[in-house]
Formats: structure tokens, sequence, C-alpha cells
């Protein structure tokens, strides 16, 4: 986990209504947490965004037959809401937040902090280092 990028998620939890933000990478790791949240439950909600953001994925075709870019995966659960947004190359956001949260206040939120963290979040392929030398 990168600690320094911790307390910049911290920021999006002064949005009233906002609980946990984490930040994952594609292949499903936990890059960093808020500091609310436990390690084990920011390691299960890690891998848990990674696919939900892959089936999310799938279902472009739904709206064109051609390929769309995937933005954001928002579910609801009788008790709160759960936001993804993509957070640069390989990296996603997570935010979850109580029933009654401003919607619209998360989102742009989540947005400021992927613009605000830019370069920061990106996550450089993996490379087969030492493999056939």
């Amino acid at each position: 986990m990168n600690n320094d990028l911790s307390w910049m998620l911290d920021s999006a939890l002064e949005i009233p209504g906002a609980l946990h933000a984490v930040l994952v990478s594609a292949d499903g790791l936990l890059m960093a947490r808020t500091k609310d949240i436990g390690k084990d439950s920011a390691d299960t909600v890690a891998a848990a965004m990674s696919g939900v953001q892959s089936l999310s994925r799938t279902l472009g075709f739904f709206i064109d037959e051609n390929p769309q870019q995937w933005r954001q995966t928002l579910v609801e659960f009788d008790g709160g809401w759960v936001f993804l947004i993509s957070a640069g190359e390989g990296a996603y956001l997570g935010v979850s937040a109580s029933p009654d949260v401003d919607m619209q206040d998360i989102t742009f939120r989540m947005q400021q902090l992927v613009g605000q963290l830019g370069k920061a979040l990106t996550t450089p392929p993996r490379e087969n280092a030492g493999v056939g030398s």
C-alpha cells in the first residue's frame, strides 16, 4: 500500500455520507486505502472491485456494437452505494457511501481526486523480469 496516496484518499471522505475509499490496481491489488478501513477488508474490496470493473467493461457492447469506454460503475445496496471509477491506466478508485449521500457531490469529488493524483495513480504494466535470460 502506498501511504503517500492514502492521505489523499481521505479527502474523498469529506463529502457527508462518504464512508471508505480504496485505490486498486486492475489485477485486484490494494494500492491505497483510507485510514478507517482495515487492511484485510480493503484487500477483499480491492479483489472484488477488480472483478466488478472487469464485468462492467464487458457490457460496453450493450450500449452500442462499437467498443465503448467504461467510466464508472455504481452498485446500490439497502445500506448505501459503492462507486467505482477509472483512476488512470490500470488503477481504479472505489468509494462507499451511505444511502443519503449526494451522488453528484461524491462523483464530482472522486473525479477531482483522480485529477489531482494524475500520474501517481497510473499503474505501469508488469514486466516479465528475468524470464528467458
